[in-house]
């Protein structure tokens, strides 16, 4: 039987595959449907930069063809996606968020983008990000800012804040994402979804760079912990493709998620280094401690590791944004010159280094515990335009380096982490709570999220405000 168009909208990426795979819906009927959602809805959210409007119904259309002749479907065949815009796909622009970055088509998808297509996914447009994807607020000078679908007045968080805005206001089943410094799951925990940043190694560099070291990598943001299990599998390349150099998992996540993981070390930390814990973040957190204890876990609390502070972590990120290759800085944001005039300064060997060391002392933190627990924010989302990015660029980065302070520890260690729902505020803006584990230990972060969330489910509606 069909699905109405609601019960579309509010069904899982998964959903969504096997009906378009049985041919109980078609894949271009669910392209239209979003399409004429995100025209409706996207001016006053700004999650989307570019709408492929022409060209996603067509390839939907082919995608509902080879159905059709009875082909080989892959697990996600026809099923809706949008790309963050600092990846690019074919025949499309990819801006960065920046007024310095010339708008020229793409002649090919970088390996991110051609892994979700060999998955089967129809690309519905571009999503929005801080320039160059460098602040966790989504609110380059080249589009108007993009807004929480939760509360308009507040950010969606960054720099993947319109891929987050997106999948909350069921413009979109799922969206492609990246991570720095939190950037995936900063997002997911001020809209109230699940962001996973996979494990350093276990997706490749979508830009073909060594990634031994790499602070970033790419990922997706999804409404529960099943779809991002799914969706780790097929950018990992364990059910499509070829896997990347950490160890494939004994079987796909997909199947591991609903594994018991034992009984687990809890570390718990309420604070961050940098900012005050806001004491409604800090009672999602303990409710959350409270949960895993009586899951069977032994649950501890430590204070967070004071390594990570600005100055720290600020001659990697400067290095990360100084080395990006495409930019005209003089049309940049001045937070975001600023940034590259800092890292510019610094000798690679130096920050590589400074990034080995800060990772030993991480690491060697995290000994004794199986997963550690804190806020993804130690704050609630922030009102859009409250970090102008128009003046002093150092003041600005400072007091917006606290969203991230938590987050960015896993991408120091490259393991991996995961922000799930916890509730949300007296205000009604969605809370996170923030679970790392060790060195390629995605499927015992997924089945925990995947206990947590099956003893205190979280609601996936859409958004009233919308």
């Amino acid at each position: 039987m069909a699905a109405s168009p609601d019960e579309m909208l509010d069904a899982t990426v998964l959903d969504q595959a096997r009906w378009i795979a049985r041919g109980e819906v078609s894949s271009e009927e669910i392209v239209r449907l979003y399409l004429a959602r995100i025209a409706q809805i996207n001016p006053g959210l700004q999650a989307f930069t570019s709408v492929f409007r022409l060209g996603a119904p067509f390839v939907a259309r082919r995608k509902d063809a080879a159905r059709r002749r009875g082909e080989a479907l892959p697990p996600f065949h026809g099923v809706p996606i949008g790309i963050k815009d600092l990846y690019f796909v074919r025949g499309h622009r990819t801006r960065f968020g920046s007024r310095g970055v010339l708008p020229l088509p793409a002649l090919f998808d970088d390996s991110s983008v051609a892994t979700l297509r060999r998955a089967g996914f129809v690309i519905l447009g571009k999503l929005a990000t801080a320039e160059l994807g460098a602040l966790p607020v989504t609110e380059p000078d080249l589009h108007p800012p993009t807004r929480n679908p939760w509360n308009l007045a507040h950010s969606s968080g960054g720099s993947s804040g319109g891929s987050a805005a997106a999948v909350a206001a069921r413009l979109l089943p799922v969206a492609h994402g990246s991570d720095g410094g939190g950037s995936i799951r900063i997002p997911a925990s001020f809209c109230g979804l699940v962001g996973l940043k996979p494990a350093r190694g276990r997706l490749r560099d979508a830009f073909g760079r060594p990634d031994a070291q790499v602070l970033y990598t790419t990922g997706a943001l999804t409404r529960t912990v099943g779809e991002a299990a799914a969706l780790l599998d097929v950018m990992a390349g364990i059910t499509t493709g070829t896997p990347h150099w950490a160890p494939p998992p004994p079987e796909p996540f997909a199947a591991l998620v609903d594994r018991p993981p034992g009984r687990l070390r809890v570390r718990v930390s309420y604070a961050s280094p940098l900012a005050e814990t806001d004491p409604q973040v800090r009672e999602a957190v303990a409710k959350t401690a409270a949960l895993l204890a009586a899951l069977g876990h032994d649950v501890e609390e430590r204070r967070a590791p004071d390594d990570v502070a600005v100055d720290t972590f600020l001659p990697l990120w400067s290095r990360l944004v100084a080395d990006f290759p495409l930019a005209i800085w003089r049309f940049t944001q001045p937070i975001t010159r600023w940034l590259r005039e800092e890292g510019a300064t610094l000798r690679h060997r130096d920050v590589a280094a400074h990034h080995r060391a800060l990772e030993a002392k991480l690491l060697a933190w995290l000994e004794g515990c199986d997963l550690w627990l804190t806020p993804t924010v130690p704050v609630l989302p922030p009102r859009v335009g409250q970090f102008p990015q128009t003046g002093d660029p150092e003041p600005t980065f400072r007091a917006l380096a606290p969203i991230a302070s938590l987050t960015a520890m896993c991408n120091l260690t490259g393991s991996p982490g995961i922000s799930i729902p916890a509730g949300t505020s007296r205000e009604g803006l969605p809370i996170g709570v923030h679970l790392a584990g060790p060195r390629f230990g995605e499927a015992m972060i997924l089945q925990v999220s995947r206990q947590l969330e099956q003893a205190a489910p979280w609601p996936l509606h859409a958004p009233e405000i919308l």
